[in-house]
């Protein structure tokens, strides 16, 4: 939109398919909103009481500029804990949330003109944090006969001179893949040999169905070189508490941390009094929650594969299914459009994650198995 009080670098800015997706979700009163990566269970209520309980007792305050002290060691305790993995505490730092983390990291380290590799299709915001830091996303494409996996040689063809960064996403939204560790392993490979910083979306590390996860910053000689961006909004269904971390080097949480000082200072003192109960209610509160989900994606797994014209991969991780529906003849958008209009299902046109998107399009599965079987029989009527 051209407007004189709007900077000119705006003036031609297009909506995402994906910010055009959360319009549409109030269109109909019946809606079966299967598009956002909200989760509809609500925070498991010891969290809730544990929070409160602290603000209550003071907790209402900044906090370092790094995060809760008590938060940074439960962080680095699980890290330890669940994969024997060393990290001290000036090497966390709480953030609102993952976006904000990834936003900083980038910051971080990107010059006007750098490159960051991102495989696509890629979660949307991406594009525009790389552009927010002034860098250019460089897309690596992957494709669903390979399982969606990152092929090593494709990636060194994308190298050059002014690559700083790979992302990887992994259990991946949108696909649901989980990269094997072979490929962890040779991307690592990569990352040594060339002096490239990944940086590890590492939001759905729970939902891993079929392998336990491993971070790449655990394998030999990626700790120096890789950014760890985590979450508790999917593990622990607290998206609204707006919490997160960035794990890295001393040097770069030093600088993340001075950038974020004309940012926001710190993350709510509250929302990370809840992420420390939640880390410390783990063992108790994440199996049910998890399991509840790895039912629903398996679930709407056997109905797309038995809904004509419509197929998708073995679920690997998150509770994402990117579902291929080439066989309509209509693209992404297309048949997006025609689900909401006939079926009232409101789902992701995959065009949103990248070009290499078109022709699927994106489930979550956040909501119950009840109305996921309404939304796949209404789906089934409206395509026979």
């Amino acid at each position: 939109m051209k407007h004189k009080f709007l900077a000119k670098k705006y003036w031609n800015s297009v909506s995402t398919p994906m910010a055009e997706v959360v319009e549409l979700a109030n269109k109909f009163d019946d809606l079966i909103n299967l598009s956002l990566g909200d989760p509809d269970l609500i925070t498991n209520a010891s969290i809730i009481n544990e929070a409160f309980r602290d603000a209550h007792q003071g907790h209402t305050k900044y906090t370092d500029s790094l995060g809760d002290p008590e938060l940074r060691e439960e962080i680095s305790l699980f890290y330890k804990k669940i994969y024997g993995y060393q990290v001290q505490m000036n090497e966390i730092m709480a953030v609102v949330g993952a976006c904000h983390g990834m936003y900083l990291a980038l910051e971080a380290i990107l010059d006007d003109g750098d490159e960051v590799i991102v495989p696509e299709p890629y979660f949307t915001p991406y594009e525009n944090q790389i552009k927010l830091a002034g860098g250019k996303l460089v897309p690596l494409k992957t494709y669903e006969e390979d399982g969606f996996q990152i092929d090593t040689e494709r990636l060194k063809a994308l190298l050059s001179h002014r690559t700083k960064a790979i992302i990887i996403n992994t259990p991946n939204n949108p696909t649901g893949t989980c990269l094997s560790m072979a490929s962890m392993e040779a991307l690592a490979q990569i990352a040594i040999e060339n002096d490239i910083i990944i940086i590890a979306d590492d939001i759905y590390g729970a939902f891993s169905f079929c392998e336990p996860f491993v971070p790449i910053t655990t394998l030999d000689g990626m700790k120096e070189r890789t950014i760890t961006i985590g979450s508790f909004s999917k593990d622990y269904a607290m998206t609204g508490w707006r919490i997160g971390y960035v794990m890295a080097s001393d040097y770069l949480i030093t600088c993340i941390r001075d950038i974020n000082e004309g940012i926001c200072f710190s993350a709510p003192s509250i929302s990370q009094r809840a992420a420390i109960h939640a880390l410390r209610l783990k063992d108790t509160i994440q199996p049910d929650l998890v399991n509840e989900y790895k039912k629903r994606v398996y679930y709407v797994y056997e109905r797309i594969n038995q809904t004509e014209h419509m197929s998708v991969l073995p679920p690997g991780g998150s509770f994402y299914l990117f579902v291929n529906i080439k066989k309509t003849g209509l693209t992404s958008a297309e048949i997006s459009r025609k689900l909401l209009e006939e079926a009232h299902v409101l789902v992701v046109p995959g065009n949103a994650f990248g070009i290499s998107g078109e022709g699927y399009i994106r489930i979550a599965c956040t909501v119950g198995l009840d109305k996921l079987k309404e939304a796949f029989d209404r789906i089934e009527a409206m395509l026979l």
